[in-house]
């Protein structure tokens, strides 16, 4: 293993490099390995070893293939992901080794874009996280998280504020441990990842920012150049902010307080889940959860339906943000 990163507090260790990602100079503790363009050799020799469908994507491509299926090997001590171009990806249980490898015309920045999402999203479940499909960034020294579904401009609204000189901890996937009886957010990874529709509405052209991959319509926003700032150290998190759907009412965009109930409800709709959980996960996730909703100010904010009343979002949020930090 030639190439170590720092990934949700987690020391990733590859055989091949990784862009996009913070290097660490000290191999000498390794949380997962990742072997790229490589199969297990077990597997290599025995690719008919038995497999025991988990589960199968409800989604369908061009061709009425899921765009997803999962198998159990070896009596459920490892996982099988094949996605509908091609790539597929073996890892272990215990959420400490995987091996991926991709078809052309399927890069390794394609292989990448999967290993960063929903592979790692499994592996920080496997190893004791809980996950929320949010982005979160740095305010006053505390994390706060926008939490949606695909769409709701989570990846947006933190590239808004990045503009605006405030660190970025995460993207799409916002990672929560338990530490010492408090909530803490992980540092993820130093990428914003963009829908050119959104790119346009930030910076002017569609094309103002390289594309995420060779075959993928999004773009990449470098958080480690440019004069952003990337949160390197995980913070507690401080406040929760649902992103309801866009506006064109004159108020938006605008706030409401949610109560710890309403704020459980969205929380336990939102999680980060890429595949089903088991008992222990749901319990755990649900443990974790009720804290959150209990102990953290929920919000849930509507953006205007307008990109342009972007910038007005962020001055509604800031001004909501700062009286939360300073009560």
């Amino acid at each position: 293993m030639r190439f170590v990163y720092s990934v949700f507090g987690l020391r990733l260790c590859t055989n091949l490099p990784l862009t996009g990602l913070l290097p660490l100079a000290d191999d000498s503790a390794q949380d997962l390995r990742v072997w790229l363009k490589v199969m297990p050799r077990w597997f290599e020799d025995s690719p008919d070893t038995a497999q025991t469908v988990w589960h199968v994507s409800s989604y369908r491509n061009e061709r009425g293939e899921p765009l997803l299926k999962i198998w159990k090997i070896r009596d459920g001590a490892y996982l099988r992901f094949l996605y509908d171009d091609g790539t597929q990806f073996i890892l272990d249980r215990s959420g400490t080794e995987v091996w991926a490898t991709w078809l052309e015309p399927m890069t390794l920045e394609d292989a990448a874009t999967y290993l960063l999402g929903p592979i790692f999203g499994l592996v920080l479940h496997l190893r004791g996280f809980v996950t929320l499909h949010a982005s979160a960034v740095s305010i006053g020294g505390s994390a706060v998280a926008f939490v949606g579904p695909q769409g709701a401009g989570k990846s947006t609204t933190a590239a808004a504020l990045a503009s605006r000189g405030y660190p970025v901890l995460s993207d799409d996937i916002t990672a929560l441990h338990v530490r010492d009886h408090s909530l803490l957010i992980q540092s993820a990874f130093p990428q914003l990842k963009l829908w050119p529709n959104s790119v346009e509405s930030l910076y002017g052209t569609s094309d103002s920012l390289p594309p995420l991959t060779p075959n993928w319509d999004k773009r990449k926003l470098d958080l480690a150049s440019n004069g952003y700032r990337f949160q390197q150290e995980p913070l507690p998190l401080r406040a929760l902010y649902f992103l309801a759907t866009r506006s064109d009412a004159p108020a938006a965009p605008f706030i409401r307080s949610l109560s710890p109930q309403e704020g459980l409800l969205l929380l336990l709709g939102n999680g980060y889940v890429s595949l089903p959980a088991t008992k222990q996960m749901q319990a755990r996730e649900f443990d974790v959860m009720g804290r959150i909703a209990a102990r953290v100010p929920l919000r849930q904010i509507t953006p205007h339906a307008e990109p342009a009343h972007l910038s007005k979002l962020c001055e509604v949020f800031l001004d909501d943000c700062r009286q939360i930090i300073q009560s």
